[in-house]
């Protein structure tokens, strides 16, 4: 199976990214979310799930491990397949959607396009218990303090038009395993790694 693909992106659609490597194209299923922290012919790296039918292979990416470990709790629950686990995810952020289930908050989760009342209650059901019993950490959600950190300023970067791979260079800079940098606002990390970018 593949679990993680590293390749340059060729093609940005509505829904999945085609990724060459080693001079094939890839399809990757992934969030619209996810798909807008990409921009074309950059070096991207992604964790994947490839889910296998009887007339199907279908590969899906994510940033990162959280992002996986959400989707395939998704989909273990009965009537919902790959393309609504998807949907759904493209549709809210993890820590909401996590805090919906929490909350039982039915309406929220109906207003994710292909969610239906009895979907959503099935989800509640199924996942609220994991939520609530055990910690972010175990859950991925965050998978460390830093890594939620990391995430952050790199989008951030990304989004302003840097590449991804200046981005985590001048991130590595930064030294956010510094107990000091770690307790900073992240407004002031990304000014300081804007400043180291623009040097």
């Amino acid at each position: 199976m593949i679990s993680q693909i590293t390749g340059k992106l060729i093609s940005l659609n509505e829904g999945f990214v085609i990724i060459e490597l080693s001079g094939l194209g890839l399809k990757v299923n992934m969030s619209t979310s996810a798909i807008r922290n990409f921009k074309l012919n950059e070096i991207i790296s992604l964790v994947t799930h490839m889910h296998v039918r009887e007339d199907a292979l279908d590969l899906f990416g994510f940033i990162n491990e959280s992002g996986k470990k959400l989707f395939l709790m998704l989909i273990s629950i009965s009537g919902i397949g790959p393309k609504l686990g998807m949907t759904i995810l493209s549709g809210i952020e993890p820590e909401k959607l996590k805090n919906c289930i929490i909350a039982g908050d039915v309406k929220t989760l109906t207003s994710i396009s292909g969610v239906g009342a009895k979907t959503a209650k099935r989800i509640i059901i199924e996942l609220k218990d994991k939520f609530s019993k055990v910690d972010d950490e175990n859950l991925g959600f965050n998978d460390d303090k830093n890594s939620e950190i990391i995430n952050n300023i790199l989008n951030a970067l990304i989004s302003l038009g840097y590449s991804e791979i200046e981005s985590k260079k001048v991130i590595e800079k930064l030294s956010l395993l510094n107990s000091d940098q770690n307790n900073k606002r992240i407004e002031t990390l990304i000014k300081e790694a804007l400043d180291l970018l623009n040097a």
